[in-house]
């Protein structure tokens, strides 16, 4: 007799991670975005330059943790969290951090939302006829190369990228590597201008974030996104000269 009501709180309760999630992405995009930015980390500079030369594995251990609550909850100031691990830990050592904070909390949405939203939603997919099950069957075939794609081309947005494969049921193993990796050439352009943003403060300018979209750096991401979709293409030629 209570195996419906049950079935409908956990149902429910399933749904509870994703709705705190977008909770506090739309409240904390009203409050906190006036404080994640650049002028702030230019007000705070050298204080946190001398808290890194004192505790440097306790600014690191504080970076990450803010960086992965950006990225979970879908704050804004993503970019700036990037480029600030450039400033403070380098470029070898702010590009670890940066791509790792950012995979952490990238697998925090997604398991929250494959959790509730994705459950549902991949059930029906696994249960449909026509074409919904041919784009789920294809996203399947694909997985690796698609996931990839999206993390490399840069109009995809950080937060559909962790959300959408949590949607239509990705693996959870090929979620993480494929962001971890897909992530690393944005990753390394954001930390290569925080390098140099002292040099930007000393001028009293603000951090051009436009040098993503230059030909010298957009080209090879490009290709790579080339390299990603490829297989993608080849199948679906292949398909259609059997037909």
């Amino acid at each position: 007799m209570n195996a419906t009501p049950d079935r409908s709180s956990h149902a429910v309760l399933r749904h509870i991670p994703l709705i705190l999630i977008l909770c506090v992405a739309v409240i904390g995009g009203f409050v906190l975005r006036d404080y994640l930015t650049f002028d702030t980390l230019r007000t705070n500079r050298e204080a946190l330059l001398a808290f890194r030369d004192q505790n440097l594995l306790g600014l690191a251990a504080a970076f990450v943790t803010l960086y992965v609550v950006i990225v979970a909850f879908s704050l804004p100031g993503a970019a700036v969290a990037s480029v600030t691990g450039g400033f403070l830990f380098g470029l070898g050592a702010g590009t670890m951090l940066n791509v790792m904070s950012a995979t952490i909390g990238a697998c925090a949405i997604f398991l929250a939302a494959r959790a509730g939203l994705g459950a549902t939603l991949n059930a029906k997919l696994d249960a449909s006829k026509g074409t919904a099950k041919r784009i789920r069957d294809g996203l399947r075939d694909h997985e690796i190369n698609v996931l990839l794609l999206i993390r490399l081309v840069p109009a995809v947005p950080f937060f559909v990228a962790n959300l959408l494969p949590a949607l239509v049921g990705v693996k959870f193993r090929n979620f993480l590597w494929t962001t971890a990796l897909g992530i690393i050439p944005g990753a390394i352009v954001f930390t290569w201008i925080g390098v140099g943003l002292g040099e930007v403060f000393d001028r009293g300018e603000t951090p051009d974030l436009s040098l993503l979209w230059e030909p010298h750096i957009l080209g090879p991401i490009l290709g790579l996104c080339v390299l990603a979709a490829l297989p993608i293409v080849i199948r679906l030629l292949r398909g259609r000269k059997e037909i």
